[in-house]
């Protein structure tokens, strides 16, 4: 393919995705034929205020991604560096999460979170979260592992490094771009997602952006406040945006250097 045509063809798809984006900036803005800001001044008065509700978010957020980060990265390294029994058993099980519809388990999952008194908690939405980001996170960051040469880890050793100090002073630094990719990944899941807020959470102060943001789009008499509705959509999307240009370097390699292998 010509150099010119491949830059046409990326504009062009690049505008499919750019699309919504600014479509819903421009509803949000537009009042029939005038332009207003009333949108997100409804919007940051909305209910518990957007700065609850955006604080509730952004706990989820970090309780998630470290979580996730936490428990994959040590998986990894373990299913790519040691052999022991049930080894491929036990990643096989962490991979059939993903055969489950997550919908399907979260009113057991809600109860099991009653035994361990964590229902309408953010601390107990954030495990469901981590549980349901380990199988790609976990498989991501065994084949990142699986692409570092095991010189580099064995070197380490003779030097006197144990396993936990060649993982931290050694091989991390060598797996940043799956690190980058499994915490994008589990950015965009606990930010973006409604279902398991939506059940998990009754609590109004505990609710997350996505579940205010559908709620406040119902207006008086029943109709759809779709400006309001709109400025929320703008106000959840730049945040993912911004973050994912920034990562963006990292993430292609997570996929490029070898993230995918095995």
């Amino acid at each position: 393919m010509k150099r010119p045509t491949y830059y046409v063809s990326m504009v062009i798809i690049s505008l499919f995705f750019v699309y919504p984006i600014v479509w819903s900036g421009w509803s949000s803005i537009r009042l029939g034929d005038a332009f207003s800001l009333d949108s997100y001044r409804k919007l940051a008065n909305y209910g518990e205020g957007i700065g609850t509700y955006l604080t509730n978010t952004v706990i989820l957020v970090l309780l998630t991604v470290g979580g996730t980060l936490i428990v994959a990265t040590f998986a990894g390294y373990a299913f790519a560096r040691f052999r022991f029994p049930g080894r491929g058993l036990l990643f096989v099980l962490i991979l059939a999460i993903l055969m489950v519809p997550y919908p399907t388990i979260l009113i057991p999952l809600y109860v099991m979170l009653g035994w361990f008194g964590l229902q309408d908690s953010l601390i107990g939405l954030a495990l469901v979260m981590i549980m349901f980001q380990l199988p790609f996170a976990v498989f991501m960051m065994r084949n990142a592992f699986e692409s570092v040469p095991r010189t580099l880890d064995e070197a380490a050793m003779i030097d006197g490094c144990g396993s936990f100090r060649a993982l931290t002073r050694v091989l991390l630094p060598a797996v940043v771009p799956g690190l980058v990719t499994v915490g994008l990944f589990a950015f965009l899941a606990s930010w973006n997602d409604y279902v398991a807020p939506l059940i998990l959470i009754s609590s109004n102060d505990r609710f997350t952006l996505p579940v205010a943001v559908v709620n406040m789009r119902l207006h008086d008499f029943g109709a759809v406040d779709y400006p309001t509705m709109q400025a929320g959509v703008v106000f959840m999307a730049l945040p993912c945006l911004a973050i994912f240009l920034l990562l963006q370097r990292y993430y292609v390699r997570g996929f490029m250097s070898g993230a995918l292998r095995g």
